[in-house]
Order: structure tokens, then C-alpha cells, then sequence
């Protein structure tokens, strides 16, 4: 989704709307909390658009998608030598973004040993780099999101009260898609005329019975899925209304769970969904796009659950090949760093 998918006009969205202009000018820290597909991202964007920073950067990092161990130098940056493969000084996420805005995703995620760091920066306005005895100043707000409930996650002690009231100054709770069911018709109008012209297609209509399809379904994958569904109903449209059979929506049924909890669900739909893309992760048609999520969401999801192309081919049974390690700190700025790189190449290899 981009900047400008704030679309919909139900009672929930215009409350959150609300919400936005209320926090967008005054420079305060924000929490947004929703199920994945919810638009964490869209909406933390759309605060910083609004806000007094728009002029500067919006800096965005994902904290379930990068490895722990590489965590700390994404946000605070290192020296040379700092440690074995830093072969060069490196600019992290807080500097980046100084006098701008840094969108911490998955905030849920952020490892234990890094949570003072993270609250001495918000508290203090200085970081260090890894290997260096300095401190910069910095200019940040920073806005967080996550799909947990990091509330409960203080009381497991999880997560740190004394971070959690720093970044929940002002909460923005994001309401799923089967909460705003009126605003599908303008989300589907939006996103057919934006695939459409992409794929040089004339699609000017929605079929009655298509739009009842689609508002029957309870989307869990929330707006994302919607974004996926009707990307694909345009790929397979081959005339001036828009096409889409009932199966599309419920093709992508787990198969039977052995075991009974929800854990153990999610890892046989993750696993029966990978199989049927043939273990391909990216692209639209690949197994994220399938589940509705980011592509860094279901590499985090997969490393979380030991799910490797062997563990398909064992019957069930965890493999023993870790995920493989990054060499140094050049291909870490060069893979994790860039979009496009460390997780496929990851999978890619895993899938061979």
C-alpha cells in the first residue's frame, strides 16, 4: 500500500483519521497497534506527511525482519572495526533520520538486551555507534507499531514498562478490515483502477455479485489481502468487469493441523501455502503475497517456526540446517540493508 490508500469512509476509519490530525503537528511519540495488513506503515507515513518533519526524511525499519545480532548496528550504526567484517564507519537508522521521522515497525519484536539502548536514545536524544566512545545528537520522532499487545507483553516482562510509556504517548488503534466492511467498495474501486492501469487493462466495473463476494469475506489478512485479491481478480480479468470467483477467497485453506494449537495452525497453513507456490516467497505470486503479508514478515515467520524446504521434504520433522549467517558487514549493508536482498537470497537457497 502506499501514502495515498487512506481511503474509506465507516465510522472506525474516520475516528482514526481523527486521530491522525489530532497527533500529526505536535511532534509527539506514537504507538499504532493493529493486526498485520492493517496500513502500520500507511498510517505512520500519513502522520509524518502532516506533521512539522514532512520536509525530512521518513526513515522505516522493521525489527522482526533483521536479525538480532544486526539489529543494533541498523539503528545506531558502527565504527570501523567495531567488530569482526565492519570494514567501514556506517550511518544508523537515528542518524539517518535526524530531524525527520523513524518508523519502528514491529516494535514487539525489538530484543530485550536492546531496550535500553532504544529508551536511552528517546530519553537522552544522543546515540553512539557500536565501537565508538562519542555521542551524536539526534533529532527524531519516532513512531512505533505493532500486531502484539505489548501491554501483556510488560506484564510477562517481555517488553519494558518504562519503554512502552515512552513510545505510547499517543495510541492509534487500527480497526481490521471485517470491522469497516463499508469502506470495501471505495478500498476495491481504488485498487482496480490502480492495477488496472498498471496491467494497460479497462476495467470500469464491479459486478453486484463480486462485491457481495467480497464483502462476505472476513479478511484476515486485512487490507493487504483485499490489495492481493483484487491485484490477482485484474491479472485474470479479461474484459470490462471485473472478475472473481469465490475460490480465489477461500483457495488458500491450511491443510489438517497435526497439532491443536495456534501456533501449530499457523505453521501447517504457512507450510501448506509454500508448498503450493513451489517455496517462492516474493512476487505476487509468491507465498507472501499469498498470505497477505510482507515478504520480511514471512522470513521472520518461517526462521521463527524452523520452516525450511526440508522440513516439507521430512515429514513434519525440523531440520537441522539453520538459515545461513551473513559473512561480514559488507554483505549486511548490501542485502538486509537494500530490499531486495538477504531474505530471497536466503530462501532462494533454501528452495535448491
Amino acid at each position: 500500500m502506499s501514502k495515498l490508500d487512506l481511503i474509506g469512509c465507516s465510522a472506525k476509519f474516520r475516528a482514526v483519521l481523527d486521530r491522525i490530525n489530532m497527533v500529526a503537528p505536535v511532534d509527539s511519540a506514537v504507538l499504532i497497534q493493529g493486526e498485520t495488513g492493517t496500513g502500520k506503515e500507511v498510517i505512520a507515513q500519513a502522520i509524518h506527511d502532516a506533521g512539522p518533519r514532512r520536509q525530512s526524511r521518513f526513515v522505516a525499519v522493521n525489527c522482526a525482519a533483521i536479525p538480532s545480532a544486526l539489529l543494533e548496528s541498523e539503528l545506531f550504526g558502527h565504527e570501523r572495526g567495531a567488530f569482526t567484517g565492519a570494514v567501514a564507519q556506517t550511518t544508523g537508522r537515528f542518524q539517518a533520520a535526524d530531524r525527520g521521522t523513524l518508523f519502528l515497525d514491529e516494535i514487539g519484536d525489538l530484543p530485550l538486551e536492546l531496550q535500553p539502548k532504544l529508551l536511552r536514545v528517546l530519553q537522552e536524544k544522543q546515540c553512539e555507534r557500536l565501537g565508538c566512545g562519542r555521542t551524536t545528537q539526534v533529532d527524531v520522532r519516532v513512531i512505533a507499531a505493532t500486531n502484539q499487545d505489548l501491554w501483556s507483553m510488560v506484564q510477562e516482562r517481555k517488553f519494558r514498562a518504562d519503554l512502552y510509556y515512552r513510545l505510547n504517548v499517543f495510541l492509534v488503534l487500527l480497526p481490521p478490515l471485517r470491522e469497516r466492511m463499508d469502506d470495501i467498495p471505495l478500498l476495491v474501486e481504488h485498487f482496480v483502477h490502480r492495477f488496472a492501469k498498471q496491467q494497460a487493462k479497462s476495467i470500469d466495473r464491479v459486478p453486484d455479485e463480486v462485491m457481495k463476494l467480497l464483502k462476505s469475506h472476513d479478511w484476515p489478512g486485512n487490507v493487504r489481502e483485499l490489495q492481493n485479491v483484487i491485484e490477482r481478480a485484474v491479472i485474470m480479468t479479461a474484459g470490462p468487469a471485473l472478475e472473481l470467483k469465490a475460490m480465489e477467497l477461500h483457495r488458500r485453506n491450511p491443510e489438517p493441523a497435526t497439532a491443536k494449537t495456534l501456533i501449530g495452525a499457523e505453521r501447517a497453513h504457512i507450510l501448506a501455502v509454500l508448498r503450493e507456490t513451489n517455496w517462492v516467497v516474493g512476487g505476487r505470486s509468491g507465498a507472501a503475497a499469498q498470505l497477505g503479508v510482507p515478504r520480511t514478515t514471512l522470513i521472520a515467520m518461517m526462521q521463527r517456526h524452523g520452516i525450511t524446504r526440508e522440513t516439507s521434504n521430512k515429514h513434519e520433522q525440523h531440520s537441522d540446517r539453520p538459515f545461513p549467517r551473513l559473512p561480514d558487514e559488507r554483505q549486511h549493508r548490501s542485502n538486509v540493508v537494500q530490499e531486495s536482498g538477504y531474505y530471497d537470497d536466503t530462501v532462494s537457497q533454501l528452495a535448491t
